[in-house]
């Protein structure tokens, strides 16, 4: 007889299992050394900059957008496998418990993560509002009882596979989530708090009654797993091989300009090779651009001189060491034994990528800081950033490709 219970024990005994296998490798790295020493700096800076809030500093707004974001953003957890849409189908009605332990795992999951956003920008608030750290349980009890019905909206509106409903969903409660937020922070009288978060309310009942007759959409469903999955296992790669992640090319047409330039011989075939896969397979252009983004930012609005070359210096290394898996995407497949090449052009034109990708990142990080008439520093930045890049590229990434 058929057991809900014991099929949800069985997949998050699997997730549990895998997922573990790969935190041990991800937490044994150096580079979360390297995180952990941003993060300290990060968080000094913070602090510094927090003591300088003045009472008019708009804080209720910036903690009312950026929790507001965290709450509205609410995946729901199924565990749900390709094979379940024939196997699990007809049982759909039988799947209650196991969906309901799902949200359950899925609002434990998310409350951790309401807490640490709760957790960095309370300095703010108390700086700003001269209260105690008193506040912050019974806010986060409060956070918790909105991302709890923001799970529950969210599972109503997967019954609807219009992107239109889904993106109208996201949009009202992100604008139902601010706004209460934005009450509860400017401490606004508690009617008006309930009032707000009244609306919550009224939608899950207007999603519930538009779900009602509607069956599972499986297929949606299972994507969403299979994508929180894959981001996961990018991550992973990182640190080990990961036999289950998929590759994804998505075709950039704007950045044929750069494709252009590579000249059509023989010798340069896999120069081609790897700067089609930087631009169109996996994550490698999106983590270039984020940390870039990311570095060019911090690097601007930090004053310490020898802070900002550190920060770019890091900066630098988290993006080389996280395009590293570039030189094994292709690993398994076998056709690429037959090109009638030597190894040295591969090696040759995996090294001109690195080395251009992370001269221009260098560039970027000196020129924000240029840009602050801070000449001396920017030039720094610039020299030192492009002799660890070619530390980086020529020695430390030949071993790492070695082991």
């Amino acid at each position: 007889m058929f057991n809900a219970l014991e099929l949800w024990k069985e997949r998050f005994g699997i997730f549990f299992k895998e997922t573990s296998q790969y935190l041990r490798y991800i937490f044994n790295g150096h580079l979360v050394i390297v995180f952990l020493f941003l993060i300290g700096t990060a968080g000094f800076y913070y602090q510094e900059w927090v003591k300088t809030l003045t009472a008019d500093f708009p804080v209720a707004i910036i903690m009312a957008v950026l929790l507001g974001l965290v709450l509205t953003y609410s995946p729901i957890f199924t565990f749900l496998t390709e094979a379940d849409k024939v196997f699990l189908l007809p049982l759909e009605d039988k799947l209650a418990n196991y969906f309901k332990r799902g949200g359950i795992f899925s609002l434990v999951l998310q409350a951790y993560l309401l807490l640490i956003f709760l957790a960095v920008v309370m300095p703010m608030y108390v700086q700003v509002k001269g209260t105690s750290f008193g506040v912050f349980f019974p806010y986060l009890i409060v956070l918790i009882v909105l991302k709890g019905i923001n799970l529950l909206i969210r599972w109503q509106v997967q019954y609807d596979l219009d992107p239109v409903t889904h993106k109208v969903d996201m949009l009202i409660r992100f604008s139902v989530n601010a706004v209460t937020l934005y009450l509860l922070f400017s401490q606004a009288n508690l009617i008006l708090i309930g009032a707000s978060a009244l609306v919550l309310l009224l939608l899950l009942v207007l999603y519930r009654n538009q779900a009602k007759g509607k069956g599972l959409k499986w297929e949606y469903l299972i994507e969403q797993e299979e994508k929180r999955m894959s981001a996961f296992y990018r991550i992973a790669n990182l640190f080990t091989d990961v036999p289950k992640l998929k590759d994804r090319v998505k075709r950039r047409k704007w950045l044929d300009v750069f494709l252009g330039t590579l000249s059509y011989k023989h010798e340069s075939t896999f120069s081609h090779l790897y700067a089609r896969t930087f631009f169109r397979s996996g994550d490698y252009f999106g983590l270039f651009i984020r940390l870039t983004v990311i570095g060019t930012i911090g690097v601007f609005f930090l004053t310490d001189g020898v802070g900002q070359t550190v920060l770019s210096l890091i900066f630098i290394y988290l993006t080389g060491f996280q395009l590293l898996p570039l030189w094994n995407h292709h690993q398994h497949k076998l056709w690429l034994d037959l090109y009638p090449l030597a190894h040295k052009l591969k090696e040759k034109a995996f090294t001109d990528l690195l080395t251009w990708v992370l001269f221009i990142q260098t560039a970027l990080f000196g020129i924000a800081i240029l840009v602050k008439q801070d000449y001396a520093n920017g030039l720094m930045t610039i020299v030192f950033g492009a002799v660890f890049t070619l530390f980086f590229v020529h020695l430390y990434s030949k071993k790492r490709r070695q082991v």
